[in-house]
């Protein structure tokens, strides 16, 4: 009888632990409900203002979206699929800074986790374009800063989007334009400018069209002018992907561009190791895309510079193992005439950025 008792007891108490777990299970979509529905109605109803014909609830509600989409990842998918990404992007064109801000920094927290609605709304990269372009007129600094950001948040990851930013003519030459006006640019957005550049040089047909705008120039006259080490870094990592195709060679020569690559490597110089390993991959890029008329002009700077010589050794032995590679096959193109050099040598063209 007792083990009858204790038997029931048990099978009951089974029973009760069931039930618990498939009541929690069962309610969780119910929790999940009550958890995300609340969230999702404020971002309704905030989106729903952004049309108001009242100046100031249009400002007040972007600025809660801003800082929704900045705090809380769950809220972006809600913002863009509350067709509030048309209304933003049209706010690029206010004449308040401060519309301008609160525009630009939502589309950059909204472009880290939902960057395929961005990307299908034309709108977007023409307002980003329209920020840009006027850097240094109607422009707040923010929202350029914020929108050469976003442009390297697109970009960084999504390879098929490269080759559409690319095309926009408009944005590189707007980036391209904030490295020549460095003197009066804020630090930050010139890194951010830079970030922008090196992602659309990923894509290799881009960088004809970046070098055509003007690039080069402006990226050497940073290097040369701005001896802060993080931007100079991050100039020559866009001189490494620039490189990497036919019409860099003219483009080098006009601004002395392997002699200056030449002085980075100069252990004198102090350059830091990623600037050198950018430098080299830069030399190497020529080389490989150039023709064996640059291969000779390389060769002969480098024999000028001997000290040079001693930089890409120093890559080659204390380098990152993608810089030590680099620098070998340098060395080897450069001066071992057993080994001769063709493009297929499989390497890859693409240097680092810090992000």
């Amino acid at each position: 009888m007792f083990l009858h008792l204790f038997l029931m007891t048990f099978s009951f108490s089974g029973i009760e632990n069931k039930s618990r777990v498939w009541c929690f299970q069962d309610s969780f979509p119910n929790y999940h409900y009550y958890h995300m529905e609340p969230k999702s109605r404020t971002v309704r109803t905030l989106v729903t203002k952004l049309s108001s014909v009242s100046e100031r609830i249009r400002t007040d509600a972007l600025s809660e979206l801003r800082q929704l989409s900045k705090d809380d990842p769950e809220t972006r998918p809600m913002i863009s699929d509350s067709g509030a990404i048309p209304y933003i992007a049209e706010t690029l064109y206010s004449s308040s800074h401060l519309s301008q801000d609160n525009a630009a920094a939502t589309l950059l927290n909204l472009s880290i986790s939902v960057k395929e609605p961005l990307m299908s709304t034309r709108s977007v990269l023409d307002g980003i374009a329209h920020i840009l372009s006027h850097h240094s007129t109607t422009s707040s600094a923010a929202a350029v800063q914020s929108s050469a950001a976003t442009i390297h948040s697109l970009l960084a990851t999504v390879e098929s989007f490269r080759s559409i930013v690319g095309s926009k003519r408009e944005i590189v030459y707007a980036l391209v334009d904030i490295l020549r006006s460095h003197n009066s640019t804020p630090p930050r957005t010139i890194k951010d400018a830079l970030k922008a550049l090196f992602a659309i040089s990923l894509y290799q047909l881009n960088r004809a069209t970046v070098i055509h705008l003007g690039a080069v120039p402006a990226l050497f006259s940073l290097i040369v002018k701005d001896g802060r080490v993080g931007i100079v870094e991050d100039a020559t990592a866009v001189v490494a992907q620039v490189a990497g195709c036919e019409e860099s060679a003219e483009a080098f020569r006009k601004v002395s561009g392997i002699e200056v690559l030449a002085d980075l490597l100069d252990l004198a110089t102090c350059a830091s190791m990623r600037t050198k390993e950018n430098a080299v991959s830069a030399l190497l890029n020529l080389v490989r895309f150039c023709g064996e008329s640059v291969v000779s002009d390389v060769r002969e700077v480098l024999v000028d510079v001997v000290t040079a010589l001693n930089g890409i050794s120093d890559v080659a032995g204390r380098g990152s193992s993608k810089g030590k590679s680099k620098a070998s096959e340098l060395l080897k193109v450069l001066f071992d005439e057993s080994g001769g050099f063709s493009n297929s040598s499989g390497l890859s063209t693409e240097t680092s950025i810090s992000i």
